[in-house]
């Protein structure tokens, strides 16, 4: 893993670095970049005015498999976050962690309805999309079926996944997903639509409802300070593996967000 962390504002970076020892700070996030499930987590963040320290993951160089990041999540896999001596992995979770223990500017409503269709949304995201166009997933795809079937296959799962939610919210969003608040589901959606409409050339035209609320988290410094090019590592990581997949059988650049 990176030797470098920085210390992040909840809004804005700091561009100073500090040791990894530093007490500063209580909650650190292990993060790659373009990571969309960091990304989760990061918005999370920002949005209840939490510092942390930002520890970066290189999973172009592997770092996830090294025995320091194995300590912390065996599954390999980014975020984790580390609260004095908890250790989370996995998005959910940790957003979940976060809503119980620091209250401040709730991501779940009060209204049981509302409470649980945020929960929904958060759960079609994580288990029903994300997870179908990994990184890994994808790349063992290529080596067994050639190089054309990922990206095919990624982009029905996640038209899928966003015409479920197209319809979940259509008579039910407003500025954001379910009303005039952020809560959990717009923490999910917000990196999902980018992901989808940057890296997989989703159409998001066919969305209309999930577009028009994109638009309203673009416009939210919090979301703006979460997003992949403002992170630290994010100048100095390669394009990884699956971006260049795309990019092979779309005959397009991929966006490095």
């Amino acid at each position: 893993m990176s030797s470098k962390t920085t210390l992040n504002s909840p809004i804005k970076e700091s561009s100073s670095s500090i040791n990894s020892s530093s007490s500063a700070s209580k909650l650190v996030l292990y993060s790659f970049w373009q990571s969309s499930c960091s990304w989760r987590v990061r918005f999370a963040l920002n949005l209840k005015g939490l510092l942390y320290e930002y520890k970066a993951v290189n999973l172009t160089k592997g770092e996830h498999y090294g025995p320091e990041f194995e300590r912390l999540n065996p599954l390999h896999y980014v975020p984790v976050v580390v609260d004095d001596d908890i250790v989370l992995s996995d998005s959910y979770a940790i957003l979940l962690y976060l809503e119980e223990k620091y209250t401040q500017k709730p991501l779940l409503p009060v209204n049981p309805w509302l409470r649980a269709l945020n929960l929904q949304v958060a759960s079609i995201i994580n288990s029903s999309i994300q997870p179908l166009h990994m990184m890994a997933i994808l790349m063992y795809m290529e080596k067994k079926l050639g190089i054309r079937e990922p990206q095919l296959f990624a982009q029905s799962a996640i038209e899928k996944g966003l015409y479920a939610l197209e319809r979940l919210l259509k008579d039910v969003a407003s500025t954001y997903a379910t009303g005039e608040e952020v809560y959990m589901a717009d923490v999910f959606l917000a990196p999902q639509i980018a992901v989808a409409s940057t890296r997989f050339s989703i159409d998001m035209s066919k969305f209309p409802t999930l577009s028009r609320i994109y638009e309203s988290y673009k416009a939210l410094p919090e979301f703006q300070a979460s997003s992949p090019e403002s992170q630290p590592d994010a100048c100095n990581t390669p394009m990884p593996q699956h971006h260049r997949l795309i990019e092979s059988v779309t005959g397009a650049p991929v966006p490095n967000k």
